[in-house]
């Protein structure tokens, strides 16, 4: 069968689809949410169907959480696309930069909300220059299937990394930052330079994909906190959940330094402070603060002028 039949026959199974459950859906409940039934059968989404035509073959379907979860590699890299029931208008969505599935309940949440979520690998690059060139590309991806201009990125622990340069750089294409017990600097983690326990394996893969030598890591001045002007003038909103008694990314050297130079130039930033906490655990058991977040990001990014598209 050609991938022309195939979409004509994805297509009738949408309308087929759709139809049944929204008739069950009014039959038994007229106020019933698409976050209520998440073990409802999936229907093919625009976004799917437009996916599948940039691969050379179908994306892996598994299970996320009562969601369909596509596993596909795209130039060589692993990546995931999990689909809402129904699509939020605009087409929202979260890029998770790492450690896909941990502490998902934000993410779960999202999609409660009609948002997808998104994954593209970046293992081992600790947010250098190679780490932002192939988000760029996978941002031109996203734009091919029909998702906003504007995600929400999320980065925990090293996953900050990536988020907040790649957004340092595109500015214009993100609607906010979630950035939990992130780090802000590669030499309190993985270099271990500071007050911080350090990596020693992960330092030295570190220095490898940044293309330098120790001594030379002294001097860098191209991490997230010499980032931040970019982000300020285009009034990009962080969320900055912060254990403080994190050892592994202490917080005096990584996220404490982005609240104090993000506020002194006018940037907006949300604290979410918890005492008595390490490193772990991540994001919060109820993710209501950071769904409030998310969304009143997304809306006020829908005001923001329309992005200069990632190359």
């Amino acid at each position: 069968m050609s991938r022309f039949s195939r979409n004509i026959l994805r297509w009738t199974l949408v309308l087929l689809t759709h139809g049944s459950v929204a008739t069950a859906r009014v039959n038994a409940d007229d106020t019933l949410r698409q976050e209520e039934s998440p073990t409802i059968a999936q229907a093919e989404l625009p976004t799917i169907v437009k996916l599948e035509e940039q691969l050379p073959r179908s994306p892996t379907v598994v299970d996320f959480h009562g969601y369909q979860q596509r596993d596909f590699r795209w130039k060589g890299v692993n990546c995931k696309l999990v689909c809402p029931i129904r699509p939020a208008k605009g087409t929202p969505w979260v890029w998770r930069a790492r450690f896909w599935g941990h502490e998902s309940q934000f993410d779960v949440a999202m999609l409660q909300q009609g948002w997808h979520v998104v994954y593209c690998d970046v293992a081992d690059l600790f947010g250098c220059d190679d780490a932002v060139e192939r988000w760029n590309q996978f941002y031109g991806l996203s734009q091919r299937i029909g998702l906003n201009p504007k995600p929400l990125l999320e980065g925990m622990s090293r996953g900050g990394l990536i988020v907040m340069r790649w957004a340092s750089v595109n500015p214009a294409c993100v609607s906010g930052l979630y950035v939990d017990n992130a780090v802000m600097d590669i030499r309190s983690w993985p270099g271990g330079k500071g007050i911080g326990e350090g990596s020693a394996g992960a330092w030295g893969k570190c220095l490898e994909a940044y293309e330098m030598t120790e001594s030379e890591s002294m001097s860098i001045a191209d991490g997230p906190l010499d980032r931040l002007q970019a982000l300020a003038k285009a009034d990009v909103p962080i969320y900055a959940l912060i254990n403080l008694e994190d050892v592994v990314v202490p917080p005096d050297e990584n996220s404490e330094k982005l609240v104090q130079r993000y506020q002194d130039i006018g940037g907006p930033i949300t604290v979410h402070r918890r005492p008595g906490l390490g490193h772990h655990p991540h994001s919060l058991e109820d993710p209501a603060p950071l769904v409030n977040f998310a969304t009143r990001a997304f809306r006020a990014a829908q005001d923001r002028s329309q992005p200069a598209h990632a190359d």
